[in-house]
């Protein structure tokens, strides 16, 4: 074998060597890769944390802990009025009003809140054409109001005992005469109470200031002439359903051109509103069955009380039949047909 044929094998032995090889890589699959560490990200530096809106906080909201949180910031960019984490103590931001409109994601100021006991704290409270009316609760609600902070809805219920115009018991009754009304104070206090290890004092009180109308408080000023007014604590999800009615009765204009931003603030809006439209009430009858249901009515003069039972003294006498009058000189009288005459 000449030594031509003999370079021309070797060539062919090497092409078939490395077809082989290349054919078994495809076949078997290429290695799994290594996993590699994902490197953490190095801490920004020349940052402190600051406190920042979690959303946007229009004037008069109260504080609570969802409202706030801290982020990185540049310290080249923090001015002196920004809460530091370091040196801000949370327990006593609870329970201070937004006195300018702070936009999500801005560093809160301390010029923007306003503490409570500090001056004009009430007056930052308050929506635009509110008034803050302070009325007394009767006992029982104490026993609820000592769950009620700043911040809280409540409805307000009014428990009053009618005498009627006849001789019978009085009609006791209780009726929800406003509804959704936005708690500022209890017993003058505008914030929570705390003990040395931070808890909540719960404790009861007999008065509670709220956010009303100007109509709402003159309501609220004949209230107190009236009855005893307790209050009810009101369930965050009440306003849903209430609002869902109140844009179905037309009481509340939904934007026309589907704009998000003005539906979110036409719903914040609505929630925020308290409600002076008749509420549910409650008799005497009610509760016991020897209790009214009606306001005791006038009885005519001589005529018989009512003996049926299950009626009430007072109620009214008996329709009488066909009468005819006669007039003798100045004397005037009344004769039933059939009677005596």
């Amino acid at each position: 074998m000449d030594a031509r044929k003999l370079i021309l094998l070797v060539g062919a032995l090497v092409v078939a060597a490395v077809t082989a090889f290349m054919a078994r890589s495809l076949v078997l699959g290429a290695p799994t890769p290594t996993a590699g560490a994902i490197p953490v990200a190095a801490a920004p530096q020349n940052t402190t944390e600051v406190m920042v809106a979690t959303r946007a906080l229009p004037v008069g909201t109260i504080l609570d802990a969802t409202a706030f949180k801290y982020v990185a910031w540049p310290k080249e960019l923090i001015e002196g009025a920004y809460y530091l984490k370091s040196e801000t103590e949370l327990a006593k931001l609870q329970g201070t009003v937004v006195r300018f409109a702070i936009p999500a994601g801005q560093p809160i100021t301390q010029g923007a809140l306003v503490k409570p006991g500090d001056r004009g704290f009430l007056a930052a409270a308050l929506g635009a054409g509110m008034r803050a009316v302070t009325v007394p609760v009767s006992a029982q609600g104490a026993n609820v109001s000592g769950f009620v902070f700043p911040g809280d809805r409540i409805d307000l219920v009014l428990t009053q005992t009618v005498t009627g115009g006849g001789d019978g018991p009085p009609l006791k009754a209780s009726e929800t005469i406003l509804r959704n009304l936005r708690v500022l104070a209890t017993d003058q206090k505008t914030d929570k109470q705390t003990d040395d290890k931070g808890n909540t004092v719960v404790t009861t009180f007999s008065t509670v200031t709220v956010e009303a109308t100007p109509k709402i408080a003159e309501k609220l000023a004949v209230a107190q002439t009236v009855g005893a007014l307790s209050i009810s604590l009101r369930s965050i999800a009440d306003n849903q359903g209430e609002l869902e009615e109140a844009i179905a009765s037309g009481e509340v204009d939904v934007p026309a051109d589907g704009d998000p931003k003005k539906e979110k603030e036409m719903l914040a809006r609505a929630a925020a509103r308290p409600m002076e439209g008749r509420g549910g009430f409650a008799t005497g009858a009610d509760v016991s069955r020897f209790q009214r249901s009606t306001v005791p009515g006038k009885a005519d003069d001589g005529a018989a009380r009512s003996a049926v039972p299950g009626t009430f003294p007072g109620a009214a006498a008996p329709k009488k039949g066909p009468v005819v009058t006669v007039a003798r000189g100045n004397a005037v009288t009344e004769v039933e047909i059939g009677g005596n005459h």
